[in-house]
């Protein structure tokens, strides 16, 4: 299946028709235990849910075809596949560098969970390479990268950040939640390790949570395998199935977000009311080139900082139609989002924290001028 191109693998990578009855869709496993023939005789290796289902299993196929690895982890939340991971790598006393504009849940997890544990936390600007080789002469088991970032779409170069972290002994983590398969894949530009919330662009229709990290790293793979049997924050068959639905249209969504994304951030750039857009497909935005060299298009997220201060940004955030006030994002609907109390609010007072008058855009697939004409008239709307 891997010879064949990204919107093929989408559809049809680890969905073989249901040879019981011919079903074109493979079904939903909604059970929690399976028939052993015999003690220990499992039948295709299935004895307990946690360990092991086939609706999982097809959505993990699915997701290590089209991020390049050969094997996928599906969890219950992006957390939970980010928790399994770091357990799989970090021990007390170990570091994680991490770029300083990160989802704000990520930066909890390791600041809130593992560094009371023993372990370090640093943050550095992972679009500046000096900043980067300066910050990894003190030892380092982890570099987390997002790329674009969550929420001021900063862009790092995979691949001089891969090469980096090896030449430092570091396990490269890049989250993909904001880009997608669709667009980017991480392990085909040397890093080690992908997560993703399939939450977002993945699942694509805001009614499913979860996660999943993908390697070609066998040693990794056994470590993170064992504690998804271990701890059990697996996907359940429902959920699975879901996202393993959502991802047969990935590459025609995201084709739709970036190109109403690209509408929307060049009708915000130049407004009176607008400070600043942030969208690495506009020629002015400081990653555009390396963006066009390991994207092939620049997605359905767009922030912009808006010239009257919070005020304004709160009102504008709660003054448009067709996007709506929500958390989360990678949705078919666009949504809007305050990331300084909602998505962010949990890095206040750090470096990592957002501007307050700064709002996120998740450009969904509605009609491109009906998007833009609602972002306008919000702004007026806002006193903006």
């Amino acid at each position: 299946m891997n010879d064949h191109r990204f919107s093929t693998r989408a559809i049809h990578a680890g969905q073989a028709f249901d040879p019981t009855t011919g079903a074109v869709v493979p079904p939903i496993y909604q059970s929690s235990t399976f028939v052993q023939d015999g003690i220990g005789g499992f039948r295709n290796g299935y004895e307990y849910a946690r360990g092991g289902n086939p609706t999982r299993d097809v959505l993990q196929e699915q997701l290590a075809s089209l991020e390049s690895g050969t094997r996928a982890f599906s969890f219950a939340s992006g957390l939970a596949a980010e928790d399994a991971l770091l357990r799989s790598v970090l021990t007390p006393g170990t570091r994680v560098l991490m770029g300083n504009d990160v989802y704000g849940g990520t930066h909890r997890l390791v600041n809130r969970v593992f560094v009371p544990w023993g372990v370090t936390l640093d943050t550095v600007d992972m679009s500046d390479l000096d900043a980067v080789r300066a910050a990894l002469s003190v030892p380092t088991a982890v570099l987390w990268v997002e790329t674009p970032t969550n929420p001021l779409l900063k862009i790092t170069d995979i691949a001089a950040l891969s090469e980096l972290g090896r030449a430092h002994g570091a396990v490269v983590v890049v989250d993909n939640t904001f880009a997608s398969p669709a667009i980017q894949r991480p392990l085909e530009l040397g890093a080690d390790v992908v997560v993703h919330s399939t939450t977002k662009y993945l699942g694509g229709h805001s009614d499913v949570v979860g996660g999943a990290v993908v390697t070609s790293d066998d040693g990794l793979a056994d470590k993170v395998a064992f504690l998804q049997f271990g701890v059990g924050a697996v996907s359940a068959p429902m959920e699975a199935w879901l996202t393993t639905r959502g991802i047969k249209t990935l590459a025609v969504r995201v084709a739709q977000h970036s190109a109403n994304g690209q509408k929307v951030a060049e009708a915000l750039v130049g407004h009176p009311a607008v400070e600043r857009v942030y969208y690495p497909g506009l020629p002015e935005h400081p990653g555009h080139e390396v963006a066009k060299r390991q994207m092939t298009a620049f997605g359905g997220m767009v922030s912009l900082q808006l010239k009257g201060g919070a005020a304004v940004a709160r009102k504008f955030a709660e003054s448009t139609e067709l996007f709506q006030l929500a958390e989360s994002l990678g949705g078919v609907e666009s949504l809007m989002c305050y990331p300084s109390e909602m998505t962010h609010a949990s890095v206040k007072g750090t470096e990592l924290a957002v501007p307050e008058n700064l709002v996120r855009l998740s450009v969904g697939i509605e009609d491109g001028d009906d998007l833009v004409a609602d972002v306008l008239q919000g702004l007026e709307r806002a006193g903006a």
